[in-house]
């Protein structure tokens, strides 16, 4: 649709922002044919340097000429005093038809959807390692480290609810992941959108040995794994039916204790309490790599940088928490750093920035991640309940429309489920609500819902001693019990959602791993 077209459908967007337009493309053709035309000629003729200076200086001329007239719109169309409304629609129809051009655009700042972008460019997670500490991309022009800042907390927080509070009465904050929630939900209640029609399907290969750990493969909707101290990693899938275990991956001595999915799901890797962890390809489940904990104690935890999948942070029983480097298997120098306990839980935020780690006394650090060279930093402590593991720790930039900070959910054998809320670009928390649980000695995890929610409020899911799965409405003031699955016959550890909610899968300590289905509305 032509610019002109669309304002007359506006109804008064004035002409002169539209010639403004119009000269604003025009500066831009003129500008890139002629840095094109300059890039043709390879060599300089003798007496043309005067004719180059002279089209440079029409050049500029011709660009602070444009800027001074966009100015003066600006200013002029500003003491006309249009409504802000009007801007406001023309915006939001603009939005609207460049998403139906060319597709949903990203969360705003959203480093997954960017580091997604980066894998699926490339074959595979191993076929991209590169050692970060001979990285010549991680150096400036001049050789020197060049730092990645992502901005603060309190700005994005800022920006969040500036984004909200400047739309109409009744919108919703305009990411994709709003947009996605929206389709699949329809018009139904946040507790009618998680109700569930029942089991999907039980797994019991791990029966007797409890599953501390089951994920969901990033963005999939039927590949799920889940480890088992038994010694071993299940890789499972649930379509086409019946739901079956492709592959058993075996070579750990020992229970593992965690493990994750690289960004493109072609690697996996685990710690166990064997001291070691290992690279798995999840293709054909073979073994790449084995890796000795440096201090050469039971490894508890593990997670990826979000941004660079070379890099993984593991936490250990002598109290550590170590960068280690998958393609070398080394520890990054500098990417050391010592709790005041055992190392239970880890987790990034989304731009990989900042680290949280939890350990067995009751204690979160957060520390500072260099981008360019794996270091770590600590910046701050919270002690959650002094001697109460802290066993799960879960990032998110904001939960919904309503809860627009950055945000960190933390099971600690408190008997509660703890909301905080991350106040500066040091990883300081806040206390923001809990909810009740049972838990006072086994490692519960829980999780956010991964899709944003349209409507008011935003769940979050836990497991629970009770031997239930339990759901809850982060906003809801009274009453933020959104919905309970019963079905473990023994206290659930561990939860995860696929990518698009329709399936929920939870693990108990007995070692049986449910698939919950969601009701289709």
């Amino acid at each position: 649709m032509r610019l002109r077209g669309f304002s007359h459908a506006l109804g008064r967007i004035p002409i002169d922002l539209l010639r403004a337009r119009r000269l604003f493309l025009a500066a831009g053709s003129h500008l890139t044919g002629a840095c094109s035309r300059g890039r043709t000629r390879r060599k300089r003729r003798p007496g043309n340097g005067r004719g180059v200076a002279a089209g440079l200086s029409s050049r500029r001329e011709f660009r602070t000429q444009y800027i001074r007239r966009r100015s003066q719109l600006l200013r002029e169309n500003a003491k006309a005093g249009h409504p802000p409304a009007l801007r406001r629609q023309y915006l939001r129809l603009r939005g609207q038809l460049l998403g139906q051009r060319y597709g949903p655009l990203s969360e705003p700042g959203s480093a997954r959807a960017y580091s997604n972008s980066i894998v699926r460019s490339s074959r595979t997670t191993l076929d991209r390692m590169e050692d970060f500490e001979d990285d010549p991309r991680a150096l400036g022009a001049r050789g020197h480290r060049r730092s990645v800042s992502r901005g603060s907390y309190q700005l994005q927080a800022q920006m969040n609810r500036a984004v909200y509070e400047d739309r109409p009465p009744g919108s919703v904050v305009p990411t994709s992941a709003a947009e996605a929630s929206r389709a699949m939900a329809g018009d139904t209640s946040l507790s009618e959108n998680y109700a569930f029609a029942g089991m999907y399907h039980v797994f019991d290969q791990h029966v007797d040995e409890a599953v501390p750990r089951v994920r969901f493969a990033n963005d999939d909707r039927h590949r799920l794994a889940c480890c088992s101290l038994d010694g071993s990693i299940s890789l499972c899938q649930l379509v086409p039916a019946p739901p079956t275990v492709l592959r058993v991956l075996r070579g750990h001595t020992r229970g593992v204790s965690d493990f994750a999915w690289s960004l493109s799901n072609d690697i996996l890797v685990s710690t166990s309490l064997d001291a070691t962890m290992r690279i798995w390809a999840s293709e054909d489940g073979r073994c790449i790599r084995e890796i000795p904990d440096p201090d050469g104690a039971e490894l508890l935890c593990c997670t990826f940088q979000p941004v660079n999948n070379n890099l993984t942070v593991v936490g250990n029983a002598k109290h550590n928490v170590h960068v280690m480097n998958i393609s070398t298997g080394k520890k990054v120098k500098g990417g050391s750093s010592k709790l005041t306990g055992r190392v239970l839980a880890l987790s990034f935020d989304a731009p990989g920035r900042l680290l949280w780690a939890g350990d067995d006394r009751g204690s979160v650090f957060s520390f500072l991640f260099d981008m360019a060279t794996g270091k770590l930093t600590k910046a701050k402590r919270l002690v959650v309940h002094e001697g109460s593991p802290v066993t799960s720790i879960s990032a998110r930039s904001w939960v919904s429309r309503e809860a627009r900070d950055p945000s960190l959910l933390i099971n600690a054998c408190l008997n509660k489920l703890l909301l905080y809320r991350v106040v500066d670009n040091e990883g300081t928390l806040q206390l923001k609500r809990s909810f009740p649980i049972e838990q006072s000695s086994h490692p519960v995890r829980s999780i956010f819902c991964p899709l944003m929610s349209f409507r008011q409020g935003a769940c979050v899911v836990t497991g629970s001693e009770d031997m239930c799965v339990h759901f809850f409405d982060v906003e809801r003031a009274a009453k933020a019990a959104v919905n309970k699955l019963q079905g473990h016959s023994a206290p659930v550890l561990d939860v995860s959602f696929n990518c698009d909610e329709s399936l929920l899968a939870s693990s108990d300590a007995s070692g049986m791993v449910i698939v919950w289905r969601r009701e289709q509305k």
